[in-house]
């Protein structure tokens, strides 16, 4: 692979972050949608991550990524200059400029081009913004605005300037190529204008003539600022290569004179050091934000090949069964070791577990890339659909596996639309229902006994049970008698060619979305359910395993068999007496534990292991909790041991087994399920009539 590729590559997995810095910004500024200041940090970020864009995108070559950046980044400078307002007219189109420059990054990556009529519609869209919403300035003071930043003075400073220390000077001399790539000098002034207090000084070189071929403008900057000389660079990291670029740095809080410069004809260049000072003041929203935030410090960062980190996990899945095969092999080689020996056991079973996490921690990734790209998928559905709804998401910085996300798109994609169009109801609805106009979408992610739990809830009217069942009976999924409790009515929804629309439409009707959320979400190894409110919302639950390799497991014997427990979902273990255990009905018993009834899980049973229903005091019971907060104790025969297992997957080497999660290999070479007990449980409370739900009792 050539070094460019290599660095094209590189521009467009920085090109992410960027995007991602650009959604966070826009987030931020819905909370100031009213025409009121947003937070200069929050549009610097923004226009430094767009400039950012730009800059890379002309190095190679991409002009529609730099053309339309250059345009974004324009209305995003009026935005930090005071001269454009955010209101709720103005704020749609910033987002869909952020949507339409993620394509065509995106188009970029694949080399492909854009449609040059879209490309031009969405051109004309941010610049119409522009024009439309630019605020006059009296005609005097156009010249003031603009000599600060790109014309400068030609005599040396007055002696009355001081620049408060620590300064920076920067010598900045760009070439023909800087403007063919599609950079602007007075762009990075702002820029830099937001770091401390500028002062901008032109000197003109060769013939002093404007209209010479290359350019012969020199630009002398004096900084005064508390921020480091990185951040500096930063700014000017994508011109630097088209241009002579130094600076240097004065500690001392003495005047700071720039070297005598040439003198130029140049009309108007004399500089009113109060007009600098009001510029550089304008950024600052009100007094209480004129003191600069810190800015959040970025990690500095390793980029490695997917398939590299895959490799490293199963060595270190490898590891630990040869760890565990080495104890056990010494226990039956002698009954007991020695103290030394066993000294040593532990040190390598802790070395591996800390190498087992740190090579997890490198495979994970956040949620916040997964959510921001759904919020988009909420506009575009809301826009379709006429209705306005709002999106919020939680639980952001939930990490789970890459490979997970990545299939996780398809999925919530048609979660959310179904929200979208079959959730929320259309304004006057809601509005006669007492509720606001605008809807409300929110995406959660969190980590919830050892699984990733995301859940989409909406306030909409909830599912329509009777127009659901009645459908299901049209379409002949069910039969005409058919008795069905809410629950069995709303998994209804998740059978293939289930639909409720009327027609087919653009968003729906076809009935094959949510199928598609069923089916990929158990081949994830995961579950979906489904919990609904009439009149009040819907919420719309997936729960996925921690697909990372390795997991701590109780080791545990039903039957004749061996079987893994995910100790994270294990709340308690107990052993009860024959009091404690209570015969309900036939089939069914329950166990008291304080003040709780709770119902009894035969786990020999559920696999088949074993058929008598007799309860036996002698039983281990495991008091576990389902994502209801209903708890239920999973009856074993005997605990052996406590230890990590690696993950082996039967979804991709054999296929889907009821009850069943994933399998592993066991010190003494023996294979043992790993149980799902989500499935179970969700199986369970589905069958009986018995269990009794409780708030969640333990920490």
């Amino acid at each position: 692979m050539s070094s460019l590729t290599e660095l094209r590559q590189i521009f467009f997995q920085e090109c992410e972050e960027q995007l991602e810095d650009l959604t966070d910004g826009l987030n931020a500024l819905e909370a100031v949608a009213d025409g009121s200041n947003p937070d200069p940090d929050e549009v610097n970020s923004m226009f430094r991550a767009v400039h950012s864009i730009k800059g890379g995108a002309a190095s190679f070559s991409l002009d529609a990524i730099a053309q339309f950046a250059h345009a974004y980044e324009t209305i995003l400078d009026e935005l930090r200059g005071g001269q454009l307002l955010i209101s709720c007219e103005v704020l749609p189109i910033f987002y869909r400029a952020a949507d339409y420059l993620a394509d065509l990054i995106a188009l970029g990556a694949a080399g492909s081009e854009p449609d040059p009529d879209a490309l031009a519609l969405q051109m004309s869209e941010v610049k119409a913004l522009s024009q439309t919403a630019l605020v006059p300035e009296p005609e005097d003071d156009l010249l003031a605005a603009f000599v600060p930043l790109a014309m400068g003075d030609e005599g040396p400073l007055p002696a009355d300037v001081e620049l408060e220390g620590p300064a920076f000077e920067i010598s900045f001399a760009p070439t023909a190529a800087l403007y063919a790539n599609g950079h602007e000098p007075a762009h990075l002034f702002r820029e830099l204008e937001t770091l401390g207090r500028l002062i901008t000084r032109v000197e003109l070189s060769g013939h002093g003539q404007w209209d010479d071929p290359e350019p012969a403008i020199t630009w002398r900057l004096s900084l005064s600022t508390d921020r480091s000389e990185r951040e500096i660079r930063e700014i000017f990291e994508f011109a630097e290569p088209y241009a002579e670029f130094h600076i240097s740095t004065n500690t001392g809080t003495e005047a700071v004179s720039p070297p005598p410069l040439m003198e130029a004809d140049v009309e108007g260049a004399e500089i009113d050091d109060t007009s600098i000072k009001a510029k550089t003041d304008s950024l600052a929203a009100s007094p209480a934000e004129q003191t600069p935030k810190p800015r959040t410090s970025h990690k500095s960062t390793v980029r490695v090949d997917l398939g590299q980190v895959d490799e490293l996990i199963n060595l270190v899945g490898e590891l630990v069964i040869t760890q565990s095969v080495m104890t056990q092999s010494l226990l039956e080689h002698s009954g007991v070791v020695s103290r030394k020996v066993a000294a040593t056991l532990d040190d390598f079973k802790s070395l591996t577990r800390t190498i087992q996490e740190g090579i997890m921690a490198i495979r994970a990734q956040s949620v916040k890339p997964l959510f921001q790209r759904m919020a988009r998928i909420v506009r575009e559905t809301a826009q379709i659909a006429g209705k306005e709804v709002r999106f919020a998401a939680e639980g952001e910085d939930t990490e789970v596996d890459r490979i997970m996300i990545e299939r996780l798109v398809d999925p919530l994609t048609h979660i959310l639309r179904n929200a979208v169009d079959h959730g929320v109801e259309a304004g006057p609805q809601r509005i006669q229902s007492g509720k606001d106009e605008a809807g409300c979408i929110t995406l959660t992610a969190a980590h919830r006994s050892g699984r990733v739990v995301i859940e989409v809830s909406d306030d909409g009217a909830g599912v329509q049970r009777d127009k659901v069942l009645a459908s299901a009976i049209a379409k002949g999924l069910v039969p005409a008698t058919a008795q069905l409790s809410d629950g069995e009515i709303d998994r209804l929804l998740f059978m293939p060619g289930f639909s409720t629309a009327d027609e087919v439409t653009n968003l729906s009707g076809r009935g094959v979305g949510m199928d598609v959320v069923n089916s990929e979400i158990r081949r994830l190894g995961g579950r979906v359910a489904i919990i609904s409110h009439p009149g009040k919302g819907t919420t719309i639950s997936i729960s996925l395993p921690l697909t990372l390799a390795v997991l701590d497991g109780m080791i545990v014997e039903v039957g004749e068999e061996t079987l893994v427990v995910p100790i994270s979902a294990i709340l308690e273990t107990i052993r009860p007496d024959a009091s404690q255990i209570h015969q309900i009905g036939p089939s069914s018993r329950m166990v008291a534990v304080r003040d709780m009834m709770v119902p009894i899980i035969e786990l020999g049973q559920v696999f088949g292991y074993q058929s008598g229903s007799a309860p036996r005091h002698g039983h281990i019971l495991f008091i576990v909790e389902d994502e209801k907060g209903t708890l239920f104790a999973l009856a074993v025969d005997q605990i052996r041991d406590q230890r990590q297992v690696v993950i082996k997957s039967l979804e991709s080497n054999y296929g889907h087994v009821p009850f069943v999660a994933a399998a592993t290999i066991l010190g003494d070479g023996q294979i043992a399920l790993i149980v799902d007990l989500d499935e179970i449980t969700h199986r369970i409370s589905n069958t009986t009539s018995t269990s009794v739900k409780h708030k969640r009792a333990y920490a």
